[in-house]
């Protein structure tokens, strides 16, 4: 392995590891050349990956911050439940639910969700709290025709698990909007927000059954410093 390789890793390793934190700098490019007895020009290649892979930001006449890499990566294109997501990312969180309730949606609700008018539907509110923060605002509306029975433990847990493990309903395909929204009072009620926090990230997502079936809208509201969104392109040309 290259020599800037190896220290790209170790250095990457540190950081994870937090012996660099969020707004640390870097030792200086002489430091690490004297410390891993390497030229400088080794060190930049070292910190140009560091760069690229979202570690550091280089300032002018400062030298190498250490950012914030304490984010989670959210698939654009997946349907995956946030269990699925803490699982594979092995991150610890809670969910509580302050809000659940079967009730019949009314005009404006149904327009807003686009769940048909007149039909019973549950309505949850969970936040999901990591780090001792409530970061995660999810809001679901969930046909009752199609999830007659539906506890608080399960919203807790996993609904996705739910539907498909005991009802044996296949969820197929989600249709998603993505949008940066004002904070909201009940954002700011439900959310752990900072007072520079003016905007979160919006996901709004219509999910279907495979039968095409229409089943649940939910409005799923992130702080936008703990997420990034991420997914795989491959160029297509037309």
């Amino acid at each position: 392995m290259n020599r800037y390789l190896e220290i790209f890793s170790e250095l990457e390793k540190e950081i994870l590891a937090g012996k660099f934190l969020p707004g640390d700098l870097l030792p200086s490019e002489n430091q690490l050349a004297a410390k891993y007895q390497v030229s400088r020009e080794t060190i930049r290649k070292a910190l140009v990956l560091l760069l690229e892979n979202g570690y550091i930001q280089k300032i002018q006449g400062k030298g190498s911050i250490v950012l914030d890499i304490r984010r989670l990566d959210f698939p654009i294109s997946g349907l995956t439940s946030y269990k699925e997501l803490q699982q594979s990312q092995h991150f610890q969180s809670e969910t509580i639910v302050p809000y659940i309730e079967k009730k019949f949606l009314d005009g404006e609700e149904a327009v807003k969700v686009g769940l048909p008018l007149k039909q019973k539907i549950w309505k949850l509110v969970r936040q999901r709290k990591i780090d001792g923060e409530f970061i995660i605002l999810d809001k679901d509306y969930l046909l009752a025709s199609v999830i007659p029975e539906l506890s608080k433990e399960v919203a807790e847990d996993s609904i996705y698990r739910y539907i498909e493990d005991e009802l044996k309903l296949v969820i197929s395909y989600a249709q998603k909007e993505i949008i940066v929204e004002p904070a909201t009072l009940e954002d700011r009620q439900l959310m752990t927000l900072k007072k520079e926090d003016s905007h979160v990230v919006v996901v709004r997502s219509h999910v279907y059954l495979d039968n095409t079936q229409l089943f649940q809208y939910t409005e799923s509201r992130h702080r936008m410093d703990k997420f990034r969104f991420v997914d795989f392109a491959r160029r297509r040309k037309i």
